[in-house]
């Protein structure tokens, strides 16, 4: 347990930490494969995978059954206050009841999964599955104690490091693209795609990275889809990826055309890139801003004065210097310019 706590301490990226992290858990925790997928704060979907995972071909099937399977799903056992459970828990022993396990899991031995949420006041940062194989028995108290008592630390550890992408110079302006759309059927098989869509897709996976060629996140972003047209969960199918150097994109899936009913239809999945709201939200999300603080921050973007803040939220011109002194000092910011420039990304940051 202290490893993980020194690891979360760390300077290094959430991919690096989720990594170390990972390596730290084994020598405590029996595991097979695992699953590792930020999500976005606010929707819960799942933006940035780390995973080792059976068949690469099978991954479209695998996070369709996830985000299906109501059993041990992340946004349940946050909002139930779990932080872990077990499948053998969670089914009572009736391995079956889960969907993924029936359609997934169970082609591979698997005897339990230890599922883990992030979430903390501020939003959904994270979740973790973790494989073990029937052979070597579900998972023991002592172990799922064992994790639960890692997760505090490595929600805030992750929520830092998505704070720090807002530190980072952010990129010139791009070139617009044009539409940017992926064209998937129902069982998250890509039918067809814009022009624009594969420089997106070399941004958001380097050639070099040796990973698929169609993100996670864009099966995550149709499997939310399905998940809220079947009832299972109501989250938006959106999810805000950041790319590199403060540079984020936002992922949403909606129905083409009207149809006869939602299968009818294909799923489209558009990427563009990701609103100033929208950055404002993840900024004080990330940087662990009160409600009131948010505010500030929102009207601050709208390039109004002190006094002005403080005539729009009916706050005294003392009490909205505090929320800004309040602000810098959890963003690090100099100036009012530095902390707007992070977090809309409008220029770089000489603050």
């Amino acid at each position: 347990m202290q490893r993980v706590l020194e690891l979360s301490a760390e300077q290094s990226d959430s991919r690096m930490l989720r990594a170390a992290v990972i390596a730290a858990i084994g020598v405590r925790v029996r595991f097979g494969n695992y699953a590792w997928l930020l999500t976005d704060p606010r929707t819960a979907v799942g933006s940035d995978p780390l995973a080792d995972v059976p068949s690469l071909r099978e991954l479209p099937a695998l996070i369709r059954s996830k985000y299906l399977t109501e059993i041990n799903r992340w946004t349940e056992l946050s909002r139930s206050g779990q932080s872990v459970q077990t499948l053998v828990k969670g089914t009572r022993g009736g391995l079956s009841r889960s969907r993924q396990w029936r359609e997934v899991q169970s082609a591979h031995s698997v005897g339990d999964v230890a599922s883990l949420v992030f979430a903390d006041r501020f939003g959904c940062w994270a979740f973790l599955d973790l494989w073990r194989d029937a052979s070597d028995g579900p998972f023991g108290d002592d172990e799922t104690e064992f994790l639960s008592l890692l997760v505090p630390g490595i929600t805030a550890a992750l929520r830092v490091r998505q704070a720090r992408t807002f530190s980072a110079p952010t990129l010139p302006q791009r070139h617009q693209l044009g539409p940017v759309v992926l064209v998937l059927d129902d069982e998250l098989t890509v039918g067809g795609q814009t022009a624009a869509t594969q420089d997106w897709l070399r941004a958001l996976i380097p050639a070099e990275s040796g990973r698929p060629a169609i993100p996670a996140s864009v099966y995550n972003v149709a499997a939310q889809l399905l998940a809220n047209e079947q009832g299972v969960d109501a989250n938006d199918p959106a999810s805000r990826v950041h790319l590199a150097d403060g540079f984020w994109v936002t992922l949403r899936a909606a129905r083409l055309g009207s149809g006869d009913g939602p299968a009818a239809s294909p799923i489209a999945v558009t990427l563009e890139e990701t609103s100033p709201g929208d950055r404002l939200d993840l900024f004080s999300r990330a940087f662990a801003l009160t409600v009131r603080e948010s505010e500030v921050m929102s009207a601050l973007a709208t390039g109004e004065d002190t006094r002005e803040l403080a005539r729009r939220l009916f706050l005294s011109e003392s009490t909205v210097q505090d929320h800004l002194k309040a602000i810098f000092a959890k963003t690090g910011a100099r100036s009012r310019g530095a902390l707007v420039s992070r977090a809309l990304g409008t220029r770089p940051d000489s603050g």
